[in-house]
């Protein structure tokens, strides 16, 4: 049997963060319902609408031989609807796939976890919360936008715990405006003292397609853009979070990741390992081990295909041997583990025990038998060691 992940995407939030290049919105609740049907729609014919959208599954049986075993609904901020509506998405899946799930996933918010919504959630099957926290630092979060403090965070977690949940993930940005060597240090320090068993570390990235990344770009000086850390400070940042983390008893499993012993992210995974998902929803990606799909971004033009009986996907990408490969070596990378150098070899008929060799030899590698791994002082240049690997 082949396992399977899926990704539900709730793309609305209370406000839109500075740093967000996200498809979200704000939006008014009304609307919440009437999306959660359509997503629910969504799953239910799924086979008709791929076949439809010429998406094909490597295999014609594959939905007899395969078991849901891990549920993710992200955005946004899916902790904004309600808990019904939460649970009708879940109910659509569990008529829909063969489920065994060993994870189910919601990302919230600070600010809206209580007790009686958490007992929901429990009630419901979701035993995972992901939230951004982002910092512990006020002035750091009033200036990206953020509508959390602090002591909402204090609060959430004792909430969380008190509804059962036992497996909680955080989120925090390196390099926030704002941000000093010393507040990233109270975050960091806040946030281990509050044991969740996973916690995620962000690098700060200055898009165009964010309010503040176009204020960056623009030399303006709106949302605190002038009062970035240095590209220097993150990485010193990223480096203290490493020793911090670890000497906190905290795995690091992926470039951006660290967990407690069993509880690295189930879900995540799959997308470093290149296995299966659905996404559903506006905005969500899909990948089948040979094609990837996404479908549109505006949840008002995904609603309406939908709607109509269409497929919402926007586009659909049929892998090349050339891409596959440079997916496995980016993505592979990015785990701690590392790569099956042998694997990959011999997948993909190429030969690169010499690249592989002169980067052990300079400090960019490690390799111990057929796995080859980055060394962990340059998981932060993993671009570099990738153009490497695939310079012809």
């Amino acid at each position: 049997m082949e396992n399977l992940g899926v990704y539900i995407q709730v793309p609305f939030c209370q406000t839109k963060c500075t740093y967000c290049n996200f498809y979200t919105g704000v939006v008014s609740p009304q609307r919440f319902a009437p999306y959660v049907d359509t997503v629910c729609r969504e799953i239910r014919t799924f086979p008709q609408l791929l076949e439809s959208a010429g998406v094909t599954w490597p295999s014609h049986s594959w939905l007899c031989d395969t078991v849901l075993d891990t549920l993710y609904i992200g955005g946004g901020t899916p902790s904004l609807i309600s808990p019904k509506l939460l649970a009708a998405m879940l109910i659509a899946v569990r008529e829909s796939f063969s489920c065994a799930f060993e994870e189910i996933t919601l990302e919230a918010d600070p600010e809206t976890i209580e007790v009686e919504k958490a007992c929901a959630w429990v009630a419901a099957g979701i035993d995972r919360i992901s939230f951004g926290t982002q910092s512990f630092v006020d002035e750091e979060l009033k200036a990206a936008g953020r509508m959390h403090r602090c002591a909402d965070i204090y609060k959430a977690v004792p909430n969380l715990r008190e509804a059962g949940i036992r497996n909680i993930s955080f989120d925090l940005i390196a390099g926030l405006p704002k941000q000093s060597h010393d507040s990233w240090r109270h975050s960091l320090s806040e946030a281990i003292a509050l044991a969740p068993e996973h916690i995620s570390i962000y690098m700060m990235e200055i898009d165009e397609g964010s309010r503040l990344g176009r204020e960056v770009l623009h030399g303006g000086s709106r949302y605190s853009a002038r009062e970035l850390p240095s590209e220097e400070a993150m990485a010193e940042f990223y480096e203290l979070a490493q020793a911090e983390l670890c000497a906190a008893g905290y795995e690091q499993y992926e470039i951006s990741n660290w967990a407690k012993p069993g509880f690295a992210s189930k879900h995540n995974l799959k997308y470093w390992r290149r296995e299966p998902y659905l996404g559903f929803g506006a905005g969500a990606h899909s990948f089948s081990g040979k094609q990837r799909w996404a479908n549109l971004h505006d949840a008002t033009a995904y609603v309406a295909a939908i709607g109509s009986g269409k497929a919402a996907i926007e586009n659909v990408e049929t892998l090349t041997p050339a891409v596959a490969l440079e997916e496995e070596l980016f993505l592979g990378l990015r785990q701690l583990k590392g790569i099956d150098l042998a694997r990959i070899e011999g997948q993909y008929g190429v030969d690169l025990t010499d690249k592989v060799g002169r980067l052990a030899s300079n400090g960019m590698m490690e390799q111990a038998g057929h796995f080859v791994r980055l060394s962990p002082a340059k998981l932060s240049v993993s671009n570099e060691v990738l153009v490497e690997l695939l310079r012809q």
